[in-house]
């Protein structure tokens, strides 16, 4: 099969045959139809972060397909059904996973970092992981369920807890911070969009942003908020990952206002510990998200309350896939979308 490998860590990708996987006991093999191009891939590709599996491996966690051979062992699916291939596979068995915490299991493997993922033709995972996805839903748009939408609804439904009727302040509208925009105002917020890019912003209008807010028009990002809503926000989300936009977000939240982080950062970031105490701040990460909840991230999709097509800003081929590193590294878009 055609596939595009990382040998060399901040080396492009190389599009090489390799051999067609084969599944073992529970396993199925997936024809990949597409596998959006998110920027955890391009953190293994061009910011010195190890993958699991040392190189070479194939990248790719947002996958939609087809299964095309089932392994020993295996009943509930069948070969032609269309599926999504969760971007973390859970053990299934720890406590973690038995207490409904399974995005945060210590044996879980993402796909794409702990095995091969979906810029191939095909991959193989086990067969109990798989999301059946509806008809109505296209798979070139679909796969970015995966992961661009499942985590940001992990982390406004589960670990920010949005209710009807809050306020919340989105930093950062890139490919996951978009999403988040659609998931706080279907959880019936009031959002406040905050990006350095008009066209992003823009489309966080469309997809339900009440306000939006460029830090580089203002001198002061929490005196701007706190003009359009008196105190601040009680939610603030943080979807870049930077020391800079983590002290941003604080300054946009009211008294006992929530911080959720969901933007990776290796740097350490510094926080004001006095603010965090006298004014009851609550602070929470957020990784991923539970495989339970991927059906109602489907549902929502193929009922239309959540958009994909604005999200999808474009495809290539496996052979163009440079294309989507560049697009991402220049801040362009949103999704890119590899058809293996």
């Amino acid at each position: 099969m055609r596939a595009a490998v990382l040998r060399v860590p901040g080396q492009p990708l190389t599009v090489e045959e390799v051999p067609t996987p084969t599944p073992a006991l529970g396993e199925v093999r997936v024809a990949v139809l597409a596998c959006g191009f998110c920027h955890t891939d391009l953190h293994y590709m061009d910011h010195g972060v190890a993958t699991a599996k040392p190189p070479p491996i194939i990248l790719g966690h947002e996958i939609a397909g087809r299964v095309d051979a089932l392994g020993p062992g295996v009943d509930g699916v069948a070969v032609g059904d269309r599926v999504l291939v969760p971007a973390v596979l859970p053990c299934g068995r720890c406590g973690y996973c038995r207490t409904g915490r399974e995005n945060i299991c210590p044996q879980m493997k993402m796909v794409g970092n702990h095995i091969d993922g979906g810029f191939a033709e095909f991959l193989v995972v086990p067969a109990k992981d798989l999301v059946a996805l509806p008809k109505e839903i296209d798979p070139l748009a679909g796969c970015i369920i995966s992961d661009a939408l499942t985590t940001p609804f992990h982390a406004v439904v589960h670990r920010a807890a949005v209710r009807p009727g809050e306020r919340v302040a989105v930093i950062g509208c890139g490919g996951v911070g978009i999403n988040v925009v659609q998931f706080a105002a279907v959880a019936g917020a009031q959002v406040v969009a905050i990006d350095l890019n008009e066209a992003k912003l823009d489309v966080a209008r469309q997809l339900g942003a009440t306000e939006t807010l460029n830090p580089s028009r203002t001198e002061d990002v929490g005196k701007e908020v706190r003009r359009i809503w008196g105190d601040g926000v009680d939610v603030a989300i943080e979807a870049v990952g930077s020391p800079a936009t983590i002290a941003l977000s604080f300054a946009t939240l009211r008294r006992g206002g929530r911080l959720c982080l969901l933007g990776y950062s290796s740097a350490p970031a510094t926080f004001p510990a006095h603010r965090v105490m006298f004014l009851e701040y609550a602070i929470v990460g957020s990784l991923g998200c539970r495989p339970g909840d991927y059906p109602r991230v489907v549902e929502l999709v193929r009922e239309g309350r959540v958009k994909l097509d604005p999200v999808i800003t474009g495809r290539v081929s496996l052979d163009e896939i440079e294309t989507a590193a560049d697009r991402l590294r220049r801040g362009e878009g949103f999704r890119t979308v590899v058809r293996p």
